[in-house]
């Protein structure tokens, strides 16, 4: 649902939609075929590069196609979803399948249930009796993910173990949908995987585990803190004022309100409308603003931000 401050606001908003740019959508599609030509390119001239360099540019890469698949489910650069799906089902970061992604963060943008355990498919959080009953270890590793070095090193094997433990559980209680998405998914991740060992010097278990899953460890310093428990929904979601290096990689999706607030609202048109009503937008999200990624590693780099038991659900 679309959130305005008042007509000027609205009238602002529909001005930058109604660009060139907008239109044709342009910087998405130069985008896109950027990270197709850039993988290809780096692949195929890993043995001119060597494993170092060609690890260095493809976890990057891995990180920006990430944000440009949020992109597409998002309905860009087109309006079908069909044709969206097509251009962002490549395997590059191996682990998550689109229609995967696509459908569980679309539950993500109900706002209601942001950090919600068991409802909120993207929460950090544990219900209280979850909390209660699990583990010395399993609380210590809860405690450690709520820090922003422990997010690195541990958040992707944790998010992997439950994706493993959630979609085993739909394939054995045969869910049609969920054996048709992960075989064409297989198939699609082994096909490119053969490319890779046929044409690169990457061995598949590099790509793997050197790329794929430190790229999915980057990519979840964006979401570290991304939602907080509050009474208010329009209060749980960050206003994060990063640099351009993370802005580039996470494709503005740093300023998370906005987003929340305008999810059709493309990347590129995303720094503007917050910096156009900043105050605004400060007092909408309940102060809830972070000066860059660095304010985290600076407070929170080996400190948990929060606890991982959801305060009131």
């Amino acid at each position: 649902m679309a959130f305005y401050f008042d007509a000027e606001h609205r009238q602002q908003i529909e001005s930058l939609r109604r660009r060139f740019t907008a239109r044709t959508e342009w910087p998405t599609w130069l985008l896109l075929i950027a990270v197709y030509a850039g993988w290809f390119a780096i692949v195929l001239n890993s043995a001119w590069l060597g494993r170092g360099w060609s690890t260095l540019l493809l976890i990057p890469l891995l990180v920006l196609w990430l944000s440009l698949q949020h992109e597409l489910l998002h309905g860009h650069p087109t309006r079908w979803p069909i044709v969206n799906k097509v251009l962002g089902y490549a395997p590059f970061a191996v682990w998550y399948p689109y229609t995967l992604y696509r459908d569980s963060h679309l539950l993500h943008h109900r706002d209601e249930d942001l950090t919600v355990p068991g409802v909120d498919p993207e929460s950090r959080y544990l219900k209280s009796a979850d909390w209660q009953g699990s583990s010395l270890f399993e609380r210590g590793m809860h405690w450690l993910n709520k820090t922003v070095l422990g997010r690195c090193v541990i958040g992707a094997p944790l998010a992997l173990t439950a994706l493993a433990r959630e979609e085993l559980q739909r394939l054995k209680n045969a869910e049609c949908q969920a054996w048709l998405m992960w075989l064409t998914h297989g198939f699609a991740t082994l096909l490119m995987l053969w490319f890779v060992a046929r044409y690169s010097v990457l061995p598949v278990w590099h790509y793997l585990l050197l790329v794929s899953v430190p790229a999915l460890s980057i990519a979840m310093i964006r979401s570290y803190f991304e939602h907080r428990p509050h009474a208010q929904p329009e209060q749980r979601t960050v206003l994060n004022e990063a640099g351009w290096p993370w802005r580039w990689l996470f494709l503005n999706l740093n300023f998370h309100l906005v987003h929340h607030d305008l999810p059709g609202l493309a990347w590129y048109d995303l720094p503007k409308v917050y910096w156009m009503r900043r105050e605004q937008w400060v007092a909408r999200s309940g102060g809830f603003v972070v000066r860059g990624y660095g304010e985290f590693w600076r407070r929170n780099g080996l400190t948990p931000i929060d606890s991982p038991e959801h305060p009131f659900h």
